[in-house]
């Protein structure tokens, strides 16, 4: 029977993506060529089908879908949508799976030197990154939860964002069955995030290749996944890794942890932080080189999400929690931006959670 628990450092990486999907799989592949990524298990897309077989799930979703094509109107969408994540989140896992998934939870504290530690919860569907779909900022990601009951929490709304009425909809219009995009979960330690970002190898409004195109912000990247935050702008040469430009911008948002609550939440930025330089140029360069290194393992253009950890040294690695292939549309069907807007490139093409 297929494991439901797959240890990043421990899976053999060339099944990474089929057992743990694109975003936990990739995780598991970077490490061997080099890259720092964060500890970390993933609950396997195995593991989601044998819940929804055990619990019944398979025919309560099949029922509530029913009938539904790529011309639903968004009511009946957003009802059968609402049926489902109801069910999804209201039945209780197996006890079985539940002890894997705690038992887990608390080995990766125990690696961490904590208990209860802060951990990112991350859907990674199978498919979700295929060249012919992307499901960019449709599937949920939880930051800061702690303790084994959150955890499984999480998992299981993780789960549900399957189906949202944004991911019924586009499954619909892509012809898309959800049987065939099971939901793989992972759960990673939080990096204690000083600045975070996203990084371009490519540059997603001009397509050119020459430079590593940045943006970064205080604390955790969640402020500028919802455009909620102008982020520094920085672009740097490929050839001689010269910073080419440093847009300094005026962050009003921080994504921070709220010991308190026990989760990231969003917050004023701080006033000394807010008109000042996030990234010098040894964290630059520390985000460039492994962008670089990923971008020469796949041997494509790609976009990377990153953390620089608080206690981090100069001379030691960024931490990278993601990388896929850069989404460059084709003129004439869905044209790149033509101007550099923040808020677009976060939603279109940067933190696919």
């Amino acid at each position: 029977m297929p494991a439901a628990i797959a240890w990043l450092d421990a899976i053999d990486p060339q099944r990474a993506i089929r057992a743990c999907g694109a975003k936990m799989g990739r995780l598991a592949e970077l490490p061997p060529v080099g890259v720092r990524v964060p500890q970390g298990f993933a609950v396997t897309a195995d593991a989601y089908r044998r819940h929804c077989a055990k619990t019944d799930l398979d025919e309560v979703i099949d029922a509530a879908l029913i009938g539904l094509g790529s011309d639903a109107e968004a009511a009946g969408i957003e009802t059968a949508a609402q049926a489902v994540q109801a069910e999804l989140t209201s039945r209780e896992m197996g006890a079985d799976l539940a002890g894997l998934i705690t038992g887990a939870y608390e080995e990766l504290s125990s690696r961490c030197l904590g208990i209860n530690f802060p951990v990112a919860v991350r859907s990674s569907a199978i498919g979700e990154d295929s060249p012919t779909a992307s499901f960019a900022g449709i599937f949920d990601t939880y930051l800061g939860v702690c303790g084994g009951d959150q955890v499984l929490e999480a998992v299981r709304r993780c789960w549900a964002s399957l189906f949202s009425a944004r991911a019924v909809a586009y499954r619909l219009r892509a012809g898309l069955h959800h049987r065939d995009m099971p939901m793989a979960v992972g759960v990673l330690e939080l990096i204690n995030a000083q600045a975070s970002g996203v990084a371009f190898s490519a540059s997603p409004v001009t397509g050119k290749t020459d430079r590593v195109v940045i943006e970064t912000n205080w604390g955790w990247g969640e402020a500028v996944v919802a455009g909620r935050v102008t982020p520094d702008h920085v672009e740097v040469g490929k050839a001689d890794g010269r910073i080419l430009r440093y847009q300094v911008a005026a962050k009003k948002v921080i994504s921070a942890f709220d010991y308190a609550a026990g989760r990231v939440v969003e917050s004023d930025m701080p006033a000394q932080l807010a008109d000042r330089r996030v990234l010098d140029d040894e964290q630059i360069a520390a985000v460039v080189d492994a962008v670089l290194a990923i971008e020469r393992y796949y041997g494509y253009p790609v976009d990377v999400e990153w953390v620089l950890d608080k206690y981090r040294r100069a001379g030691e690695p960024a931490c990278i929690v993601q990388a896929r292939p850069v989404t460059l549309t084709n003129a004439g069907t869905n044209p790149m931006p033509t101007t550099w807007d923040p808020a677009a490139i976060a939603t279109k093409y940067a933190f696919k959670r």
